[in-house]
């Protein structure tokens, strides 16, 4: 399942983030999303879990929850059109 996560602090890397996932089980990636011009986190990325149920259950236990001084917002990202 593919995670979106918003509101990051500008400073998380990918590590920090797919460490704070794999309390919930396997974290396949997790991915910021960088500006392409500026080289700044632009405050959101996504974290991708083959288990749908430990994704389910990261969902539930992270949404508007305090991670690295920020409340994040987590959900089920939206496929792309």
């Amino acid at each position: 399942m593919n995670i979106f996560v918003a509101k990051l602090n500008f400073k998380t890397t990918n590590e920090q983030l797919q460490a704070h996932f794999e309390a919930f089980g396997e974290v396949s990636s997790a991915k910021i999303i960088f500006d392409k011009e500026t080289g700044r986190s632009k405050g959101f990325g996504f974290v991708e879990m083959p288990d749908d149920a430990a994704a389910k259950e990261a969902i539930n236990q992270l949404n508007e929850t305090e991670f690295d001084g920020r409340t994040i917002a987590v959900k089920v990202a939206n496929p792309r059109s």
